[in-house]
């Protein structure tokens, strides 16, 4: 019929440019055309699976060995895990060394306990200083352990017990970042390179019986000798803080690399060496100030300086062993502790405090926990530490003893333990 001729007209033309309308289609006699340019493939549709939120049970125990003064978490990281869901407790004076106290935690909303046992049934323990076998002690089976390690103090039988009672040992000196840095080593290390400067300039000085030397120099007077081993973040921090002083800087590090970053990090030229022993010899004979921070290799830190070099040091010189912690770079270094922190050997006087940190615990307990608590929070988003150390690399890197197993080479060759790769572990069981 003419009359509905516009119409079917007007009809087709709707289906061609929306055919997918079913409701275009009733009471036609033919199919609508689709252009072959198009392509009517049915998707699945995709839910993104969100891992379950896990409520973290966190206990920060009162550190009593190692002369720690370092807390790991501070109120203000507390304060925002608690207010995420968490709870935190925090046993009585754990933050007094930090100069924070109880009433600034359980104004947080930690919760305080007077008996470390009350701490050790937290589902994870945050310490800032290594495990102690009173601590192996109160540990509960199946626990999440975080902390340091030093390993000079490492024994035997601690490991025994944390394997046994299937703990899962994180050091966080050894977690990494996504840019594959230790964030937590830098901060310390950025601190102990400076702070040993500083405790040079004391121990030159009278009142602590030294020489009497003014380590920056005024005019007329030629500046203190100041000798580097190692050019990583302590050895860069340790010479900024030298040359802030005024003093002269040499620095001895293997690594030419390494000594060329230095140099451009802080913008300047100075006097830099591979670790040649005759070299390093004859600078250690006229240098006042020596700091060793070499960086370890396996877990241990090489000894480059002898006996002999020592022994040849200026009577009333001054050597800081930063690297004493992983075992020192001095033949005549010993761990000391910040009560007794000196001693003296060929009139040379040795500084070798293993957490040299802990001597400006407060800004020390800042910079961990501000790594710490993100740590906490994405642990928490992704399910547990479980989850967290399968997802993220850097974690695992920091993992020793994880369900029974030693996960770390260097600690099991040490103590002849069997070893076992975690990344093969979890690909096994994932």
């Amino acid at each position: 019929m003419e009359g509905s001729k516009p119409f079917l007209e007007r009809k087709a033309i709707n289906i061609n440019i929306n055919y997918s309308d079913e409701n275009l289609w009733v009471g036609m006699s033919k199919k609508p055309y689709i252009s072959p340019s198009f392509s009517y493939i049915p998707l699945e549709e995709t839910l993104e699976i969100v891992p379950k939120k896990k409520q973290l049970f966190i206990g920060i125990p009162r550190e009593t060995s190692f002369q720690e003064n370092r807390v790991a978490l501070t109120p203000e990281a507390v304060s925002v895990l608690i207010n995420n869901g968490h709870e935190i407790v925090v046993e009585h004076c754990a933050g007094e060394g930090s100069f924070y106290f109880d009433n600034d935690y359980s104004e947080a909303g930690a919760r305080i306990a007077y008996e470390k046992s009350e701490v050790y049934k937290a589902t994870t323990i945050i310490k800032s200083a290594p495990i102690s076998d009173e601590e192996v002690a109160l540990m509960q089976p199946g626990q999440v352990v975080i902390s340091p390690i030093h390993m000079p103090f490492l024994k035997a039988h601690t490991l025994e017990q944390l394997v046994h009672k299937k703990i899962i040992c994180i050091a966080f000196d050894s977690i990494k970042d996504d840019s594959g840095t230790y964030p937590i080593v830098r901060a310390m290390s950025e601190i102990a390179g400076s702070y040993s400067i500083l405790t040079a300039a004391k121990y030159l000085s009278n009142v602590h019986n030294g020489k009497g030397i003014l380590l920056g120099g005024i005019s007329g007077i030629p500046p203190v000798k100041v000798l580097i081993i190692g050019a990583g973040i302590v050895g860069e921090f340790a010479a900024r803080a030298a040359f802030g002083l005024g003093a002269s800087v040499k620095i001895f590090d293997n690594s030419i690399y390494r000594l060329m970053r230095l140099q451009n990090n802080i913008g300047r030229r100075c006097f830099t060496s591979v670790i040649e022993p005759v070299t390093l010899a004859e600078e250690l004979s006229v240098a006042d100030v020596a700091v060793g921070a070499l960086q370890p290799v396996n877990g241990i830190t090489p000894v480059v300086v002898s006996d002999a070099m020592v022994s040849n040091m200026k009577a009333g010189s001054v050597i800081i062993d930063v690297s004493i912690d992983r075992g020192g770079c001095f033949e005549t270094s010993h761990p000391t502790t910040h009560e007794n922190p000196i001693y003296k050997k060929y009139d040379v006087i040795h500084y070798c405090v293993p957490n040299i940190a802990s001597d400006v615990s407060r800004t020390a307990s800042r910079a961990i926990s501000n790594v710490l608590m993100p740590i906490m929070m994405e642990s928490a988003d992704l399910g547990g530490i479980d989850m967290l150390i399968q997802a993220k690399a850097g974690i695992r890197n920091g993992v020793y003893v994880y369900k029974g197993m030693i996960t770390n080479a260097p600690i099991a060759k040490r103590f002849n333990f069997k070893y076992t790769d975690l990344d093969l572990l979890l690909a096994a069981q994932g």
